[in-house]
């Protein structure tokens, strides 16, 4: 994996970041740097987190929650819950549930995710959706998202640029290029 790009101070461009604090960029080179990425990412977390991952199909966004569950040290094989929409992985040791949700298939916005109940479990969960911008922003003001981008058409190139962002203020202190 290469260095991380210096994380800068400020709101980050993306639009779908407002209000962001901080932004780190990196360039992951397998799906092995992928999960190891979500091993580390999962050192930083602590319940009451909300992680949005934001990419095309095969970015690598259940590679990375696999990586995270590892690091959590959670129970079960973390696999992508789209036909479920949402696994809930215990913690095997102190620290908090992994709930791990896919919300492609949820066409409208918080509204379609209330009977999953994520309001209730964010305080004591760490909580990933895939697929989630514009439909669970609204859970809370603090969130980590990263946004995953992979080259798109007929090719195996396995080379991911992932952006973190930091949004509120339980990520404005945090420090992302240390991922």
């Amino acid at each position: 994996m290469e260095a991380p790009a210096a994380a800068h101070d400020g709101p980050a461009e993306s639009p779908a970041c407002p209000t962001s604090s901080l932004s780190s960029e990196l360039t992951v080179n397998s799906p092995d740097e992928m999960r190891e990425l979500g091993r580390r990412l999962a050192k930083m977390l602590r319940a009451g987190d909300l992680v949005m991952l934001t990419g095309e199909l095969g970015a690598g966004k259940t590679t990375l929650t696999r990586g995270l569950g590892e690091g959590l040290g959670v129970r079960g094989a973390v696999t992508s819950p789209t036909f479920v929409i949402a696994r809930v992985h215990p913690s095997l040791g102190e620290g908090p549930p992994l709930v791990h949700v896919d919300a492609y298939r949820l066409a409208g916005g918080l509204d379609d995710m209330e009977d999953l109940d994520l309001d209730v479990s964010l305080p004591e969960s760490v909580i990933v959706v895939e697929w989630g911008e514009g439909k669970v922003e609204e859970l809370t003001d603090d969130r980590l998202h990263l946004l995953i981008h992979r080259a798109v058409g007929d090719t195996t190139d396995e080379v991911r640029h992932v952006t973190l962002t930091g949004v509120g203020e339980r990520w404005a202190t945090v420090d992302l290029s240390a991922v």
